[in-house]
């Protein structure tokens, strides 16, 4: 529903717009005196420069805010170097704007444009888990090369304790299956990805037996990780956290939970290519669930607790 009001909106200033712009061209005049003209564009200049440095604040946190901001500044940037030129024409600093808005305002506009189009589409890539990926999770094979990312096909290799062939064959089926990839200098590194559940009921025979064990095999592993890391919570020190309440949400409030944690988990995941000193793999879980109606067992409504690693599902 608000989408079509919005469409319908747009759709009607659209056509508004141009009877008016008619009625401007015809009666506006070519020359007109005005007051206020430094304030009017300082306070732009302004405006511009708190769009540039909250969108660099933004944009270095890879934060999804900074969508909107840096498409607002290149906006502003195509203003700015429409009037300079149009208003600045009779004077004798014209092909001084001109080439500011040929050479400066306008590639600069283009690239936020780039920018931001390239952080709305920073997300990870999202797909359900498939037949394939079941098969690749039960040879531990492909776990242990995972594991030793990143690196060549002989470092992958040492790490994992494989042969070299078994390492190249292992890398070149999770390339095709979109989880790892080479980057410039040929080294193999591990692509993030949004991996969804598989639903039983979209396969039939078999293979719905399959996912069905998958799906209980994960949730008992799953089951078997926290136990450990209860157990083991006074080993961790700095390095674990966990967080327990319950809360009540529309379904419309729980969906936005879910998209700000994911955007939190993305901006993580993509924030640093290389290792770096200091760092250690953490696995990484949030759970959001209706607890027992009558005190049978939990009454957490959320967990999150110390995505495997580089968001696969190993």
């Amino acid at each position: 529903m608000i989408r079509r009001i919005l469409l319908a909106v747009l759709a009607g200033a659209a056509v508004l717009l141009v009877p008016w712009t008619v009625y401007l061209a015809h009666t506006l005049p070519d020359r007109y005196d005005t007051g206020q003209w430094r304030a009017a564009w300082v306070g732009f200049d302004v405006a511009l420069l708190l769009c540039f440095a909250a969108g660099a604040w933004l944009g270095m946190r890879r934060r999804r805010a900074a969508v909107p901001l840096l498409s607002a500044t290149a906006a502003l940037l195509c203003c700015d170097a429409w009037f300079d030129v149009m208003l600045g024409w009779t004077s004798a600093e014209r092909w001084t704007s001109v080439a500011l808005a040929v050479f400066v305002e306008i590639p600069v506009a283009v690239v936020l444009a780039f920018a931001a189009r390239t952080l709305l589409s920073d997300a990870l890539p999202r797909r359900s888990v498939t037949l394939r990926d079941i098969e690749m999770r039960e040879d531990p094979r492909y776990h242990w090369v995972t594991r030793g990312l990143p690196g060549d096909t002989e470092g992958v290799a040492r790490r994992a304790g494989l042969e070299r062939a078994e390492v190249a064959e292992c890398l070149n089926t999770l390339r095709d299956n979109g989880f790892v990839r080479r980057d410039r200098k040929g080294n193999w590194i591990a692509i993030p990805q949004d991996l969804r559940e598989p639903r039983p009921e979209d396969y039939d025979g078999a293979d719905r037996e399959r996912v069905a064990a998958f799906l209980d095999a994960k949730y008992a592993d799953e089951v078997t990780l926290l136990s450990w890391a209860a157990a083991h919570r006074d080993e961790f020190g700095p390095w674990a956290t966990a967080q327990r309440t319950s809360t009540r949400l529309t379904e419309e409030e729980f969906r936005e939970l879910d998209a700000e944690y994911h955007e939190l988990i993305t901006r993580y995941c993509r924030g640093r290519r290389r290792p770096v000193e200091g760092e250690k793999e953490l696995s990484v879980r949030f759970y959001a669930f209706p607890p027992p109606r009558h005190g049978s067992g939990p009454a957490s409504g959320s967990q999150a607790a110390p995505l495997g690693p580089q968001g696969t599902p190993w």
